[in-house]
């Protein structure tokens, strides 16, 4: 196969085009691409044998390039710039070895192609076949690689992120790279690049760098796919991987470094509805969590808890649901609570859920905006003696409400409630499938429904956010709602059939 006719090449217009003649096809192991372009993977390459009179100057059978694209049509507008190049350099060969050349195909003086422009080097490598050593020029780098990107992305000093978020996009961070490669130049990711990993996160087992830690994220999902006795990660989880690394390209467009995101739209379809993710418990349910012996009188706080017996248990494990119940706050909210977080505003009792400390300390983090708020405090909760208990840890000194809960790997003391929390359902036979902690908040958005509190005050006590159909703009004017209406909405929150009479005698 010798090199192209620059003057042909134009004619090859896509990948699906049928060539009428067969001089300008390769055929074996490619799609019929034209002469010269096959693809490696997701990117085109261009590859020349080497003229026979010219194999023993060179050293080599062949000149191959990577293009550096996933394009039909630009691979085939590069490989006709290149084959203008390469015709050039064999014919400099010869007329440096001595050789009859042809004067009208050497590069002039005045017109240095491709090289010049591109600021690239037009042979990535030079090979022979079989390999033999020869001369060849360095490649420049293709651009920042993927790891790099993922840095500068994460390091954004206009993207405010809280940890937990941080971390999510971490975790993905290292998914990604093994699966992608953390040295893969970010123009090289292509739609199928994504798609591949798409299809790997599909397969991926939960836990996967805990169960299987000697395996990559390719050979975990391997053996997801093959034994359906391996759970794999839900859609949902699947969706917000590929969010998360979508939020990534499209960042990366922003800034310049891609012309697209190659993943947009990558989501598997949810057979779930997304009110049944998860159900608010039952009136047994809740029930059973309030009459367990935690409530009505342990062995001890520790083993014990399941066991009846004198100690009713304090701290996390007595107020933490029951903050949850009547609040709504997520569980990350209630268990980083300092002391100095309960605090009375205009004469009414409030927790101040914020990421911000009167201490200075940097140990909080909320999931966006709408979750920095104040919530009264239920006024069952202050007839269950809340405030002093959180009086009796401002004396102690305490900083942290609930200084009980021990601080996760990544700093969360709500890992270890939740963690407690799971199998105290079970003991409390209160478990149900689509049911956990955050059961209490879908518990309180329709015990606030059923109450008819006005939608708007809802969300500002639960800290979600407005939605696009509200005005950002007129919610941004103001202080917000005051704590008297805040605490008379907050306090028609009920559970019909619930019966707490017992706590209040403790």
């Amino acid at each position: 196969m010798g090199h192209n006719d620059p003057s042909k090449i134009g004619l090859i217009l896509s990948k699906q085009t049928k060539y009428s003649s067969s001089g300008w096809v390769t055929t074996v192991g490619h799609k019929r691409w034209p002469r010269g372009l096959s693809l490696r993977g997701s990117t085109f390459q261009f590859r020349v044998r080497v003229p026979a009179d010219l194999r023993q100057a060179m050293g080599c059978s062949h000149v191959k390039r990577s293009l550096r694209t996933d394009s039909p049509s630009l691979a085939v507008r590069l490989g006709q710039r290149l084959a203008v190049e390469i015709d050039a350099m064999f014919e400099g060969k010869r007329r440096d070895a001595g050789l009859k050349y042809e004067e009208g195909l050497l590069a002039s003086n005045d017109n240095t192609g491709f090289v010049a422009r591109t600021g690239q080097s037009s042979i990535a490598s030079v090979s022979s076949e079989p390999a033999m050593p020869s001369p060849r020029e360095e490649e420049r780098p293709a651009g920042p690689t993927l790891s790099a990107i993922y840095q500068r992305y994460l390091d954004d000093p206009t993207r405010r992120r809280c940890a937990r978020t941080m971390l999510a996009h971490q975790t993905t961070r290292r998914v990604v790279e093994d699966v992608i490669g953390a040295s893969t130049p970010v123009t090289d990711i292509t739609r199928e690049t994504c798609r591949d990993l798409f299809e790997t996160l599909r397969w991926l087992p939960v836990n996967f760098s805990k169960i299987y830690s000697d395996l990559s994220a390719r050979d975990a999902a391997a053996l997801g796919k093959s034994d359906r006795q391996v759970r794999t990660i839900n859609p949902t989880n699947l969706n917000a991987y590929m969010a998360r690394f979508s939020s990534l390209l499209n960042w990366a467009v922003a800034e310049e470094y891609i012309g697209r995101n190659p993943s947009k739209g990558l989501q598997l379809a949810e057979t779930v509805h997304p009110q049944d993710r998860r159900r608010p418990f039952s009136l047994q349910q809740l029930q059973r969590i309030f009459a367990a012996p935690v409530y009505t009188g342990c062995k001890d706080q520790e083993g014990g808890y399941a066991m009846p017996g004198p100690v009713i248990a304090t701290g996390a494990r007595y107020f933490v649901a029951l903050i949850g119940m009547l609040s709504g706050a997520r569980l990350n909210e209630v268990c980083q609570l300092d002391v100095a977080d309960i605090r009375i505003i205009d004469g009414i009792a409030c927790f101040v859920i914020t990421e911000d400390s009167l201490t200075g300390e940097r140990d909080k983090s909320l999931k966006n905006k709408a979750s920095a708020r104040i919530v009264p405090i239920h006024p069952i909760l202050l007839r269950l003696n809340f405030m002093d208990f959180v009086e009796q840890k401002r004396i102690s000194g305490a900083r942290k409400l609930f200084d009980d809960l021990p601080l996760g790997a990544k700093g969360f003391r709500s890992v270890a409630y939740s963690r407690w929390f799971s199998r105290f359902l079970v003991s409390a036979s209160a478990n149900a499938p689509l049911t956990c902690f955050h059961s209490f908040r879908h518990g309180f958005r329709d015990a606030a429904r059923n109450a008819r509190i006005e939608r708007d005050i809802v969300l500002r006590l639960g800290g979600w956010t407005t939605g696009a159909g509200e005005s950002e703009a007129a919610d941004a004017y103001g202080a917000g709602y005051h704590p008297r209406v805040l605490y008379d909405a907050i306090a028609k929150i009920e559970y019909p059939g619930l019966d707490l009479s017992h706590l209040m005698q403790k």
